[in-house]
This record gives C-alpha cells, sequence and structure tokens, in this order.
C-alpha cells in the first residue's frame, strides 16, 4: 500500500472509532524512525485500547498489520508501528505531557483527509 493511501486508511479507522484530535505529520527529512507519525487521544483507557483493537485488526484484513505495538498493558501512549507509520495513541493527559506536536514541530502537518501536505 503506497504511503499516503496508508495514511488515509488510518485516520480513517482512528476518526470512525472517535478518536480525538487526529494529527499526521510528515518527518521523513527528521528522522529514520518512520516516514509519517499519526497522532490522536482516546477518552479513557478503554477507548484508547478499542482504538488500538481496531486499528490494528482492519489494517491486517488490509494486509498492513502492525509490526510492533507497545504501551498497550497501560494505555496511557500505545505505539503502534506500521514500518513507515508509526501511530501513537494516547490518553489526554499523557498527550499534554508529551506534546509530541511540539517535539516534531519542525515536520510539515498533513491534511487529514487525503495524508497530502497543506
Amino acid at each position: 500500500m503506497e504511503i499516503n493511501e496508508k495514511v488515509h486508511k488510518i485516520m480513517t479507522i482512528l476518526e470512525e472509532k472517535k478518536a480525538e484530535d487526529i494529527v499526521a505529520l510528515d518527518v521523513e527529512t527528521l528522522t529514520t524512525v518512520a516516514d509519517r507519525f499519526i497522532i490522536c487521544s482516546g477518552l479513557s483507557t478503554p477507548h484508547v485500547r478499542a482504538l488500538a483493537d481496531d486499528l490494528d485488526d482492519r489494517m491486517a484484513e488490509l494486509g498492513e498489520p502492525s509490526i510492533r505495538k507497545e504501551g498497550y498493558e497501560t494505555a496511557k501512549w500505545i505505539l503502534m508501528d506500521f514500518s513507515d507509520v508509526v501511530v501513537h495513541i494516547f490518553a489526554e493527559e499523557t498527550r499534554k505531557f508529551y506534546s509530541l506536536e511540539w517535539l516534531w514541530s519542525d515536520a510539515k502537518n498533513l491534511k487529514p483527509d487525503k495524508g497530502e501536505d497543506e
């Protein structure tokens, strides 16, 4: 799957599960970890886990399973690695504390509807 299509699918899945404040960042020129970061918040511990579970299941159905998932037990910050796209699903207070959008403020913010540059 092409990267912009993958970003769009992931963001759509998260939106359908009512993730809050979804942001996609192009970090390709800033790190070798991934080309895109997607950051979102859940409203509660069960919601954060449900977002991760649904995303994992639906992306696997599309032939794009996550290759690694961290933080599921505490569900304060679940990190899901889809190779070129890393998804960060936060509890609201944890997202504010780590402020990834500020940390990666040099990254291009991508439009939520197509995964393209603004």
